[in-house]
């Protein structure tokens, strides 16, 4: 048996930027990860960091919370580059979702009404002074809105800086180890391994993402509600005169530019259980999603496909802080958000174990919101 002061189960961003922020501040912590840590789901992301663009008619709190975490951005890269010695691509170019249609520019402007009312900071555009934002939109595009304060990292980039600088800062880290069972303890709460090998310390965070309620060990009540959802997504190659500056969102696919060529066109979304193939329908469906909005796509090279998976919770909302499991916590459940929440779930868990404080940003996300709740919702 070992002992630790922290342990973390999951390697993505948000158990790295945790364990980070835990060590920064002299705790003792141990992250444990079943495969390579950074290179899970995380790393099959587009980085995309853009609360206003994602805002849901019914999902204001969340909003908040994400407005939150992108005020933040600016200071965590800062901290985060100077720890690790490493850019992670921070690019504050703004966002366009755009319409290719009549039907698409009717939803668009709903979606206008609604992010005006609630105060956004947003531009209605003609297709015109859409593509004088964006050359590289199609010419017959109908409206768009033009979202500034949406911006996006490198997701790769900043999974390979949280890496480095979780170990800079005295962390410990365990991977190509597998988690058989959580050992919820009032006093010693732990992990037991594979192996055979028990790990304990003060507090145990589950931040598996998906793999969350697959532990054994849960009480049934508090079995983190997280499934995945599949999301396909392929990798272009800029090159020549093409150069995309800005996130494009479409009604079909968005595609994320970043500063090293890649250009990520995504996602599908599937209830597939664990299933990861990639198919020619999905493929399909996004790069002609992407060609509508974007053409000069059309003879970029294709250099990488593949399906990641979302973690969701009933509410499709994130779960944060203790599980009711004694001693164990949880920092799962961010479904398509998980870059976007990093910095403000990362720094108030960080918060709640080490001063007892729970912050009016994450109390409405305590996982004991659904521990009465009889129905997924969607």
């Amino acid at each position: 048996m070992t002992d630790a002061s922290y342990l973390i189960v999951g390697g993505g961003t948000i158990g790295l930027a945790l364990g980070w922020t835990l060590a920064r501040r002299g705790a003792d912590v141990t992250l444990v990860e079943r495969d390579r840590a950074g290179r899970g789901t995380s790393w099959l992301a587009a980085g995309m960091l853009a609360p206003d663009a994602e805002i849901g008619f019914e999902e204001l709190e969340l909003y908040r919370l994400s407005r939150e975490s992108l005020s933040r951005w600016p200071d965590f890269v800062r901290d985060l580059e100077a720890d690790a010695d490493m850019s992670v691509d921070y690019r504050d170019d703004g966002t366009l979702i755009v319409a290719d249609d009549p039907d698409s520019e009717e939803a668009l402007r709903r979606l206008y009404d609604f992010q005006t009312e609630h105060g956004l900071n947003v531009t209605w555009c003609s297709g015109a002074e859409a593509r004088e934002i964006e050359p590289f939109l199609a010419p017959r595009l109908a409206a768009a809105i033009h979202a500034p304060m949406d911006h996006q990292v490198d997701n790769r980039l900043l999974l390979q800086a949280l890496r480095v600088a979780f170990q800079n800062a005295g962390g410990t880290l365990h991977e190509d180890t597998e988690v058989e069972a959580i050992l919820p303890n009032e006093d010693t709460p732990g992990i037991r391994l594979t192996n055979g090998e028990t790990l304990t310390g003060q507090a145990v965070v589950v931040a598996a993402g998906v793999w969350s309620r697959e532990l054994d060990g849960w009480t049934p009540a508090h079995t983190p509600s997280v499934r995945p959802v599949k999301g396909q997504m392929l990798q272009c190659r800029m090159q020549g005169a093409f150069e995309l500056s800005h996130v494009i969102r479409g009604p079909d696919a968005y595609l994320a530019p970043k500063s090293n060529g890649r250009l990520v066109i995504g996602a599908t979304s599937e209830e597939r259980g664990f299933d990861t193939t990639v198919t020619a329908g999905g493929l399909y469906d996004l790069l002609e999603g992407a060609w509508e909005v974007v053409p000069g796509i059309y003879d970029l090279p294709v250099d990488d496909t593949w399906a990641g998976l979302r973690p969701a919770s009933r509410d499709h909302a994130p779960l944060l802080g203790p599980s009711g499991d004694p001693g164990i916590w949880t920092a799962t459940g961010h479904y398509r958000h998980g870059i976007l929440l990093t910095p403000v779930t990362a720094q108030e868990m960080a918060r709640q174990l080490l001063d007892g404080e729970t912050s009016d940003w994450i109390a409405p996300f305590s996982p004991s919101r659904l521990h009465t709740a009889t129905a997924p919702t969607s």
